[in-house]
């Protein structure tokens, strides 16, 4: 065990309650399809995918539950150009050169002593070649990061949906296989168990093959008083009546239709800001000049902005 989380072998036998404890203890209320999914995928070893809109905790998930299992969190941001060189290794060019420069006399030598053929030339060099294609030049990114990593680590896959197909393809053998393969080093098994959370924000439609291996949770946006109990716990020093305005007040923001409702995320950032400003009560002039924390678009605050006082009155 590391840090202040439970050892792996421990959980494997605790039940749902336990879990939910334990996520409490790093500032996450799961509910109970969030904790029984958490302690199913660790027990079975399967990775969890979750999906919801933005700001509705699927990566907060990850940390606490890495948190909580005592693991080091390896985290993989993905995006539209994601490929190999970001997410599993790259070679060390620069490395390479600068050993290409230190060996060059060397080579010159074994060149001169192989004889004029292409033939003897290339067989004299062969052993510096699997030099500069060995381990040493390896830059490791996170996918191999976790599959080499000597301690359980947890692995979350931030955003799946941004990457391309041909991306979730090299997940599939990290994630079903526990083992990446390197054409110049060949294959390379986990030496412990990965667990991993993978994140949606269903933008695209992920492969049928992923969703197979993995156990799915889905994520909305909390009702008011799950909503009210997380503020409470992450931001002890909002009021209990201020607390149930700004609940109220974004309960009411996720009605409008907007481009970007505010998630729990908001909600939290929200809470600290008017807790730093000495707010006790939400009045218009306050929510406009924060309004910034909640609304994250233009074309959502200028929606919004007119209505405030009329948002104000029906969250009361």
């Amino acid at each position: 065990m590391t840090g202040g989380g439970l050892a792996i072998e421990a959980v494997e036998a605790v039940d749902v309650d336990t879990v939910t404890r334990l996520l409490a203890d790093q500032g996450y209320l799961a509910d109970p399809n969030i904790a029984t999914v958490a302690t199913l995928a660790v027990a079975l070893g399967r990775p969890i995918l979750a999906e919801g809109p933005p700001g509705t905790g699927k990566t907060q998930l990850a940390v606490c539950l890495a948190a909580a299992l005592g693991r080091r969190l390896i985290r993989l941001q993905c995006h539209e150009e994601l490929d190999e060189a970001r997410s599993l290794y790259e070679w060390d060019y620069g490395r390479q050169m600068l050993a290409m420069q230190l060996l060059r006399p060397r080579l010159d030598e074994e060149l001169a002593a192989s004889g004029s053929g292409l033939d003897a030339a290339l067989a004299g060099t062969a052993g510096v070649e699997q030099l500069f294609f060995s381990d040493r030049f390896v830059v490791e990114r996170p996918l191999l990061a976790a599959v080499r990593s000597a301690e359980p680590v947890l692995l979350l896959v931030d955003e799946v949906d941004r990457a391309d197909e041909a991306f979730e393809a090299l997940l599939l053998e990290v994630l079903g296989e526990q083992q990446v393969t390197i054409p110049e080093l060949g294959t390379i098994r986990a030496t412990a168990p990965i667990a991993a959370v993978i994140t949606s924000n269903d933008s695209r439609e992920l492969s049928d093959a992923l969703r197979r291996r993995c156990l799915r949770l889905g994520f909305s946006h909390p009702d008011a008083e799950r909503e009210s109990a997380i503020v409470a716990a992450v931001v002890p020093d909002v009021g209990a009546e201020l607390r149930r305005s700004i609940v109220a007040f974004l309960g009411e923001l996720r009605t409008l239709g907007l481009r970007k409702p505010p998630g729990i995320s908001e909600t939290l950032d929200w809470a600290r800001a008017l807790v730093l400003l000495g707010a006790d009560v939400l009045d218009a002039d306050l929510v406009r000049s924060t309004l910034g924390l909640v609304v994250k678009h233009a074309a959502d605050e200028a929606l919004v902005a007119p209505r405030v006082p009329d948002l104000l009155a029906s969250a009361r």
